[in-house]
């Protein structure tokens, strides 16, 4: 008996698990999410991110649906305490614990999903590729293909990294604008650190960003800011690695300056730096506005800009975009049903719910031109920024080890940023070099 390909997952000829070739001989298969008047409504289990915005979001959405689908019910839970979400579901999918559908799917590792036939290849739905072109713009929907030229997920939401700054401390600094290249920041950098009390200690700084080599800070810092430096390229292309070694060096060289410098302390503060004045510009996507409104005093007067160039940049900045996206997993024994659930997270109307209750980023192509969400930002001028940067945003290549990848570059950040053991080069062919041998060892 062959399976219908919407029920198969993982790559191209990919062994189906026996339990479910047990399951479909005996009469259990996967149903088509109808339910029946015997078997009552159909019950699918819906993982959300932990944070309180997105588990409200998820919980008004469910709401919504049940209410209007008695034949499919939704039960909703945020994703279960673990290191990263993405080790919890990695243990589920072999453990064969994963719910229906979950929406707090990093792409970066996507491709250890399909390995590990965790995943339902979405793009055997009939009506995949009529919702996405309706919703993704073309050149940033490829980027969501998987190496066998298939898609397992919708992108759901970005987050553009970008530069939150105290508008005051510019001010007091006689900066008028927000600098847009390298050499525009280290010069405003150098006005924002300062010895406020004359004990010979800074005090204020320009920024801070965590120097500590740990791998996802660098998804805002180095990458975020290679993105830019390198006019939208990631490290891979293709399936092969194409790291821009001339945006690499800049990038490297650019935070070497602001720690030999001390515009960027080597400290860990207890408290909002931020707030406290203590730094002037911090590295954070649209999810910092919400925190913002419940923390920031009321007189905080702050800004967004892009993240600074290389000097000779031309054109717009583009950026890292801290993408989640939905899939639906392999072991649901309702995947069309949950097919229809997934659609309905993307509506006109749950990305306009979206953007309420989280401030991020809805993936539409026609965000700031549908009257949809005209009132919204209309009423929220400071998301605006983040919807047209949203455009030249970028994501983690879907290769194997991407955890490993950036591991390695955080190493060579400390080295060659922070402490300057050896040069921004060396520290980007150190990189190249990490970088192909972990490719290389689990291609």
């Amino acid at each position: 008996m062959r399976l219908p390909p919407a029920f198969r997952s993982g790559r191209r000829g990919a062994r189906v698990p026996l339990i479910l070739i047990l399951a479909v001989v005996c009469g259990c298969s996967r149903d088509d999410g109808s339910g029946s008047a015997l078997s009552g409504p159909t019950t699918l289990t819906y993982w959300s991110a932990q944070n309180p915005q997105e588990q409200e979001l998820a919980r008004y959405l469910v709401s919504a649906w049940n209410s209007e689908h008695p034949e499919t019910q939704v039960k909703v839970q945020p994703l279960p305490a673990g290191q990263s979400s993405e080790e919890v579901l990695l243990a589920a999918i072999v453990a064969g614990t994963t719910p229906d559908i979950c929406s707090n799917i990093w792409p970066g590792v996507m491709s250890d999903f399909i390995r590990a036939d965790g995943v339902v290849r979405l793009s055997d739905f009939p009506d995949y590729d009529s919702l996405m072109q309706s919703r993704v713009p073309l050149d940033m929907m490829d980027r969501f293909r998987a190496v066998d030229g298939h898609y397992y997920q919708i992108p759901w939401k970005t987050n553009p990294i970008m530069m939150l700054y105290n508008v005051k401390l510019f001010r007091e600094a006689g900066i008028e604008q927000p600098p847009r290249t390298y050499s525009e920041f280290l010069s405003a950098a150098s006005r924002l650190t300062r010895d406020l009390d004359g004990d010979g200690q800074l005090d204020q700084w320009a920024g801070y960003r965590k120097p500590l080599p740990i791998w996802h800070e660098r998804r805002f810092d180095y990458y975020a800011s290679y993105i830019g430096a390198s006019g939208g390229k990631t490290l891979f292309e293709d399936g092969e690695i194409r790291i821009d070694t001339a945006a690499s060096n800049a990038v490297f060289s650019f935070y070497r300056k602001l720690y030999a410098n001390h515009y960027y302390p080597l400290t860990t503060f207890e408290s909002s730096p931020l707030l406290s004045g203590k730094i002037a510009v911090e590295h954070t996507g649209p999810w910092q506005l919400g925190w913002l409104e419940n923390n920031a005093p009321a007189d905080f007067e702050y800004d967004f800009a892009p993240l600074p160039v290389p000097d000779d940049h031309e054109g717009p900045a583009h950026t890292f975009g801290d993408f989640k996206n939905i899939a639906i997993f392999s072991n649901s024994q309702h995947p069309a049903a949950a097919w229809e659930f997934a659609k309905y997270l993307v509506t006109k109307e749950a990305d306009l719910k979206l953007l309420e209750l989280t401030m991020q980023i809805p993936v539409r192509d026609s965000l700031l031109t549908d009257s949809t969400y005209a009132r919204f930002f209309a009423d929220n001028p400071k998301v605006r920024p983040f919807a047209e940067q949203a455009a030249r945003t970028r994501g983690e290549d879907g290769v194997g080890s991407l955890q490993e990848i950036l591991d390695a570059i955080a190493q060579q950040f400390e080295a060659a940023s922070v402490f300057g053991v050896y040069s921004p080069a060396e520290g980007t062919r150190r990189a190249i070099e990490r970088i192909k041998m972990i490719y290389e060892w689990n291609s």
